[in-house]
């Protein structure tokens, strides 16, 4: 397995994140709880035994439970400084563990933390082992498209400076390949969906401040250790301005979130036809309209 994240260093940096607590810097994680509340909302039954799989403010948590489709939930985190309240009750685990006994919850939420996992696949078999038979997996993952803006802008500032570069901004997954895993893990019935949210700054560097505040900064295993100067975060901003402006000035930066929804398998979820059991041939049916 490829080692592309340093999980040592993606969990410090979400640890400062929740120690600085910036205000209004959750704002992403805000549009996250609110989705997936009101898609658990539409699911018409009940999960006794719900958890949330490092949702670091537990914003994600109590938005879920707000529905009343959940009767008790727990939340895992890396450590004590994801409580809320301070104090509050929290398990702790590491953002590559899943610990929880086969078949013992009928809820997991994920949101925002699966995309720096070097063991992704098996984070998600972790799940959907942990899940009971027709037990549900929400999850919210950032996609393809995330921050495309900075990172074509970071590369053009460093090639043309440096006359090379190195990656700045993680890759992040595409729809097509997060339902392939969905499925190699054994989900059944899985959903996958992507919403694309413009969020805009004054510049570059309200950008950045907003990544380091959520925790966001780059954690490649891969990355440059080497200093860069003044002028080349310069340079980016001035190719970012000319770029990716709008006419009043601001710069544009876009997350796109990939929705996840999978099951385990029960006996009692339909079924997808058999091949060649169809009653009519594709081209009679559009002979008939």
């Amino acid at each position: 397995m490829d080692i592309l994240f340093d999980l040592d260093l993606v969990t410090a940096r979400r640890e400062r994140a929740a120690r600085m607590a910036q205000p209004g810097s959750d704002f992403l994680l805000n549009i996250v709880a609110q989705e997936l509340a009101e898609r658990l909302s539409v699911v018409e039954r009940q999960f006794d035994d719900a958890v949330e799989l490092h949702g670091a403010t537990g914003l994600a948590a109590a938005r879920a439970m707000a529905t009343g489709r959940i009767g008790k939930l727990k939340r895992i985190e890396t450590g004590g400084l994801f409580a809320t309240p301070p104090g509050g009750t929290i398990e702790h685990a590491g953002l590559e563990e899943v610990p929880l006994e086969d078949q013992s919850v009928n809820l997991i939420l994920s949101p925002l933390s699966l995309h720096v996992t070097n063991d992704t696949p098996g984070m998600l078999i972790r799940m959907r082992r942990a899940l009971k038979p027709d037990g549900l997996l929400l999850a919210a993952i950032p996609g393809a498209g995330t921050l495309q803006e900075l990172r074509e802008v970071l590369l053009a500032a460093e090639a043309e400076i440096y006359t090379g570069a190195s990656p700045r901004v993680i890759p992040f997954a595409d729809v097509r390949d997060i339902g392939g895993l969905l499925q190699r893990a054994g989900f059944a019935l899985p959903v996958i969906d992507a919403e694309n949210y413009t969020v805009r700054y004054d510049t570059i560097f309200d950008l950045m401040r907003d990544l380091r505040a959520m925790g966001m900064t780059n954690p490649l295993s891969g990355r440059s250790r080497k200093p860069v100067s003044r002028h080349f975060f310069m340079r980016a901003a001035q190719i970012y301005a000319e770029r990716f402006s709008d006419a009043d000035g601001r710069i544009r930066a876009t997350f796109s979130i990939v929705y996840v929804s999978g099951w385990a398998p029960h006996e009692s979820q339909q079924k997808p036809l058999e091949p060649g059991s169809a009653k009519m041939r594709l081209a009679d049916a559009l002979k008939l309209k």
